[in-house]
């Protein structure tokens, strides 16, 4: 008896008990999928989905399995429901929806379920496939879809108009994108980065200094951000801030393409040339890479500048090689040739594939026709010009001025006349400023009536196209809307309006959205009196968004500086 028990005992526990749960089932339907035995595994999924109905990946499966039997039509059926009754968020089921009415030939419908997972799905799992799909498409159906955006890729679009503004000079402009993309998509560090140069080169030193904070603060680590907090700690002559970083930097060896040339430029401008050096050596390695001059001039000039003279010589060679035309590796050779030779000082060489300021204004010199034929095709260099004009050194701001005497457009002419109004100018400046408005045809008495209210005014006039000459419509709806006010106030209204006009020059903003610019100006105004007016308030009154007023006063508020302004300085 006891001997029975003891066997009965030893064969309870060689058993091994069987869970029957969903991942039982799926496991079954795995191991039936890899023996092609659909049938069963469309069994088992269906098992899963018995035992956890709510789990839409169950059910996923399942029209996995039918669309791979060749049920389309019940696959299709079957993700309807998941996204109908248990998750609407499961957006990859219209990539599926997609595929199955492809393989129907229903291709209007599969062009709907298609556009709605680009439309809707914020992951992009399946982009580059759909986007195959979009090809296929676009085929069978002779017309491209209306697809009106790719939500994973939001704001890339925009960030690419951004930087294309960047590298034609539009700052301003850029200001204005990079900031709403930065608004709406605050992890999107590459726009915060860009945002921080687009506000470096418009000499708002201090936001772009906290701008690389905040993408420091999200990833201490990202190498963009890095690498401008260093250009800006130069700027600023901060080497307690510097030193460390530079050491940072310089033991720093990043993978990608990109890092690899940020980090190289970014050295080279702090002047640690070595560095640069080596890693603009590694870019020239690369095939996608080495067809290009530019590169080859960045690397020439960082071993010039670290007595590599040899290597210097033999890439300024390439580079002329490969941009015949170019007058930049003729002139460097030239430079290092001299200098080999005794008859010049060690020259600087800068790391911008163009020629010198100087040298450019030599050749302009000669050829004044050249100079203003370059500039009206190349915005990149004009834009530089007029950014020189307000943000150079003195020197800098003379050589600007003597080039606009050869150019002497009416761009120009409107830019002296702002310039000369500027209380802070240097007088000198202001003298050759309007020596070359007088060879323009300008009387000197006229231009020194230009401090009056009236004269500023005509001159916003003339920087305007004829499509904008509803200016003075702004200051009239500000002030109608504004209701009763002091003489004084509409006065510092028209001022307001006039300073951030005249100092937006060149880019002087379109005015169609003539209510969105009153509703900022009113904004300020009644701010700099004082009044605890916001955004909302006034965004109610104009029927306009709270985004829309804010983004416009940001505009008026990066030009002018107006945060922090009283009545006093107006």
């Amino acid at each position: 008896m006891n001997e029975d028990k003891l066997r009965a005992e030893d064969l309870y526990n060689k058993i091994i008990p069987v869970h029957l749960d969903a991942n039982f089932f799926f496991e079954r339907a795995v191991r039936s999928l890899d023996r092609n035995h659909y049938d069963k595994a469309l069994k088992y999924f269906g098992k899963a989905v018995e035992y956890e109905p709510e789990n839409p990946v169950n059910h996923c499966n399942v029209a996995g399995i039918m669309s791979e039997m060749g049920d389309f039509s019940g696959s299709n059926a079957v993700l309807a429901q998941v996204l109908k009754d248990i998750d609407p968020a499961m957006t990859e089921c219209y990539y599926y929806m997609a595929n199955n009415f492809a393989n129907m030939e229903q291709f209007e419908e599969a062009e709907k379920a298609l556009v709605t997972y680009l439309e809707e799905d914020s992951e992009g799992q399946f982009l580059e496939e759909a986007e195959e799909m979009m090809d296929l498409l676009h085929y069978e159906l002779n017309r491209p879809a209306k697809l009106h955006r790719i939500k994973s890729r939001e704001g890339m679009v925009e960030h690419e108009n951004a930087r294309a503004l960047l590298e034609e000079g539009k700052f301003a402009q850029a200001v204005d994108i990079l900031e709403e993309i930065v608004k709406n998509y605050p992890d999107f560090l590459s726009a915060r980065n860009n945002l921080a140069l687009a506000y470096y080169y418009v000499g708002l030193f201090d936001r772009a200094k906290e701008t690389i904070g905040e993408v420091l603060e999200q990833e201490p680590g990202n190498l963009h951000g890095l690498c401008n907090l260093a250009i800006f700690y130069q700027h600023e002559h901060n080497m307690t801030e510097l030193a460390p970083l530079v050491r940072t930097l310089t033991v720093t060896i990043p993978f990608h393409q990109e890092h690899v040339f940020k980090l190289a430029t970014t050295m080279g401008i702090l002047g640690q040339h070595e560095v640069a050096y080596r890693h603009f050596r590694r870019l020239l390695k690369d095939e996608d890479m080495n067809s290009d001059p530019s590169l080859y001039h960045y690397t020439a000039a960082a071993a010039f500048n670290c007595e590599r003279y040899v290597d210097a010589e033999r890439c300024w060679k390439f580079a002329q090689k490969l941009d015949p035309e170019s007058d930049v590796p003729k002139f460097f050779l030239s430079q290092l040739h001299q200098f080999q030779a005794g008859t010049s000082v060690q020259p600087k060489i800068s790391y911008h594939y163009h020629l010198p300021f100087e040298e450019q204004l030599k050749l302009w010199e000669l050829d004044g026709d050249q100079m203003t034929e370059e500039i009206r095709h190349n915005p990149l260099i004009r834009s530089s010009f007029f950014w020189a004009l307000r943000h150079g050194d003195v020197g800098t701001k003379l050589q600007v001025i003597q080039a606009f005497a050869w150019i002497a457009d009416d761009e120009v002419k409107q830019a002296l006349l702002v310039f000369i109004q500027e209380p802070d100018e240097d007088i000198e400046l202001k003298e050759a400023a309007m020596f070359v408005l007088q060879g323009m045809g300008i009387d000197r008495e006229t231009l020194l009536l230009d401090d009056s209210e009236e004269s500023s005014q005509d001159s916003v006039k003339d920087n305007l196209l004829p499509e904008d000459c509803n200016w003075q419509l702004v200051v009239n709806k500000t002030l109608e809307m504004m209701g009763r006010s002091s003489l004084n106030q509409q006065e510092d209204v028209q001022r307001l309006w006039t300073e951030f006009l005249n100092k937006s020059y060149p880019d002087t903003p379109q005015l169609h959205h003539m209510e969105a610019w009153s509703a900022a100006l009113e904004y300020w105004s009644s701010k700099i009196y004082g009044d605890s007016i916001t955004y909302e308030e006034v965004a109610k009154r104009y029927g306009l968004s709270v985004s829309t007023v804010s983004r416009y006063a940001r505009r008026m508020d990066r030009v002018c500086h107006m945060k922090g302004r009283k009545r006093s300085l107006l």
